[in-house]
């Protein structure tokens, strides 16, 4: 497959995308939101972005409601089905339906996967894809995820986008903090982003081998805020708990978040010294897809808004636990319409507030008029309607 003809780093100018004649086009505009969690603390002269995530885009297809995975040489019917955007869509489509003004740098086919993807994240989410590019020829990466007694299998085929992303970005634009997956490769926009004062939160992109090299650890130099699950972060620690892992990783970098699906998440800060272990949430799960992407959008919005390190999980652990009752992970993510909800049904009168009482915090975000709900992912790319 050919790919165009492009420099091997380009610097992109990221303000004339969004300038003509000296003027403000209109995409320069707030985006529109819900509600703001950043509206206190916003001031002149601040990054008018607030994230800018940059990873790879892949065509999601959930399976779900299968009581076991299909034995080889059978064939199994699943009573529910969900397509959406996937990968660091979820990221992406989670911080912004929390209201963060959000851009998205990533791969995009120019076939109906990567049609679907960008008009879902550009047009319905409202994420500012500039930072993003379109490729004639290359085709969408795409996975299959079949969720199984509250986790996943997923089987995913693609082939390296045409540019790296570090051709693609160059130097990212003035923002207040960015998400990377961290990988053994380069990622020179990165290092960028914190040299220009943003706070730089990460995960781990998944190693096929399971060996997680040491080198890794040295990668968290370049960011703020590390956010692993439980066995990626006792396999790169090289320790045996969640709590020992956390400790050790903590050596390396400001802020550790170790995930422990159902079990909730813990937190070392060492710039506050504080530290937090937060139980999850009683709530049936339908497809674990995306919730720890979910959780770090809700962690990253408490980071910046300045909460206290328990509340962050809290709220985190409250994202993911809502997006886990819908398919797929992107469009499963919960909007301020869903928190709401949840909190008025659980704190004031549901059957387990004493339980979740610590999550009263949430009452002061929460506007006084009704807000709607978010788009959730449906079965087909789309219905063709006829005359």
């Amino acid at each position: 497959m050919s790919s165009p003809e492009l420099p091997d780093t380009e610097i992109r100018d990221f303000g004339a995308l969004h300038a003509k004649d000296g003027q403000q086009r209109p995409e320069r505009r707030s985006p529109r939101v819900m509600l703001d969690p950043l509206s206190a603390i916003r001031r002149a002269g601040d990054p008018f972005v607030d994230v800018f995530c940059a990873g790879q885009v892949f065509f999601d297809i959930v399976f779900t409601g299968l009581p076991a995975m299909p034995r080889p040489g059978t064939e199994a019917w699943a009573p529910g089905m969900g397509s959406s955007p996937g990968g660091l869509a979820n990221m992406a489509v989670a911080m912004r339906r929390l209201g963060l003004r959000t851009w998205l740098a990533a791969a995009f086919g120019d076939d109906m996967y990567g049609d679907y993807c960008w008009d879902t994240l550009s047009g319905q989410e409202d994420i500012d894809l500039s930072a993003s590019r379109r490729f004639d020829g290359w085709h969408s990466p795409v996975t299959v995820s079949v969720a199984v007694e509250r986790d996943r299998t997923m089987i995913t085929h693609g082939h390296p986008a045409p540019q790296t992303l570090d051709q693609m970005i160059g130097s990212p634009p003035p923002v207040r903090a960015c998400f990377a997956a961290l990988e053994l490769g380069e990622q020179k926009w990165v290092r960028h982003a914190y040299d220009a004062g943003a706070l730089v939160f990460a995960d781990l992109g998944w190693d096929a081998t399971q060996a997680w090299s040491a080198q890794m650890l040295e990668r968290l130099r370049d960011c703020h805020v590390f956010l692993p699950n439980a066995d990626e972060a006792m396999a790169l620690s090289r320790t045996d708990t969640p709590e020992k892992a956390a400790a050790a990783l903590a050596e390396h970098v400001p802020v550790v978040v170790v995930t422990r699906g159902r079990r909730g998440a813990l937190a070392i800060d060492q710039q506050t010294g504080e530290t937090a272990s937060v139980d999850g949430l009683p709530i049936e799960a339908i497809d674990p897809t995306g919730a720890g992407d979910v959780f770090g959008a809700g962690f990253m919005v408490g980071t910046l808004a300045g909460w206290e390190l328990g509340d962050r999980l809290r709220f985190a652990n409250l994202c993911a636990a809502l997006s886990v009752q819908h398919f797929g992970g992107s469009l499963a993510a919960p909007g301020w319409g869903e928190i709401t909800a949840w909190y008025h049904h659980n704190i004031e009168h549901g059957p387990h507030a004493d339980q979740i009482s610590e999550y009263g915090f949430i009452g002061d975000l929460l506007p006084d008029v009704a807000l709607g709900p978010v788009r959730r992912a449906g079965a087909t790319l789309g219905l063709r309607h006829r005359a």
